[in-house]
C-alpha cells in the first residue's frame, strides 16, 4: 500500500482531526448563544469554547487506547502528552492572553493614537479545556467503533455502488 492509502486507513488520526474540526465549528454555536451573533470567523480563531486542542489530543489518546489497548505504553505516553497540551492551553496560553490584554491597555494609555492590538484570546478556561477533552472521545470512539477509517468508508460506499 502507498503511504497516502495507509494514511487514509488511520481511523485514530481521522476521527481525532474530525473532533478538532467539530470543536472549532462548535465555537460558532457557543459564540452565538453567548453574544447573539453568528461569527463564522470564530472557526479559525484560537481560544474559546470548546478547546479544539483538547478535543484533538483527547480523541487521539482515547483512540490509541482503544486500538492498542489501555495497558499499552504508547497509550501512557499519549496520556502524558494530553495532560501537557491541556495544561498548556489553560495555563501558559491563557496567561499569555491575559498579558496581551494588559499590554494593549497600557499601550492605549501611553499613546491613544498608537493601535497595538495583541491577540488576547490565546488560551482557554478550565471548563473550555474540560469540554474539549470530553468532546474528543465522544466523537472519536464511536467513529472508530461504528464507522472506521476513511478508507473503510470509501470501500463501503464503493461496494454499494458496484
Amino acid at each position: 500500500m502507498s503511504n497516502s492509502i495507509v494514511l487514509l486507513d488511520n481511523a485514530v488520526l481521522f476521527w481525532g482531526l474530525l473532533s478538532c474540526l467539530l470543536a472549532q465549528f462548535f465555537k460558532i454555536i457557543f459564540n452565538f448563544f453567548s453574544t447573539g451573533e453568528f461569527r463564522f470567523g470564530k472557526m479559525f480563531e484560537t481560544g474559546g469554547m470548546p478547546s479544539s486542542h483538547s478535543a484533538l489530543i483527547s480523541g487521539v489518546t482515547s483512540g490509541l487506547g482503544l486500538e492498542l489497548g489501555f495497558e499499552n505504553p504508547t497509550f501512557a505516553l499519549a496520556v502524558a502528552v494530553s495532560l501537557i497540551v491541556m495544561y498548556d492551553a489553560s495555563g501558559v496560553r491563557k496567561s499569555a492572553g491575559t498579558q496581551a490584554s494588559e499590554i494593549n491597555k497600557i499601550s492605549k494609555k501611553i499613546d491613544p493614537r498608537y493601535n497595538l492590538k495583541l491577540k488576547e484570546t490565546l488560551g482557554h478556561t478550565k471548563i473550555e479545556v474540560i469540554v474539549g477533552s470530553i468532546l474528543g472521545p465522544l466523537i472519536t470512539l464511536p467513529g472508530i467503533i461504528f464507522i472506521g477509517s476513511p478508507l473503510h468508508i470509501f470501500n463501503l460506499v464503493a461496494n454499494n455502488f458496484s
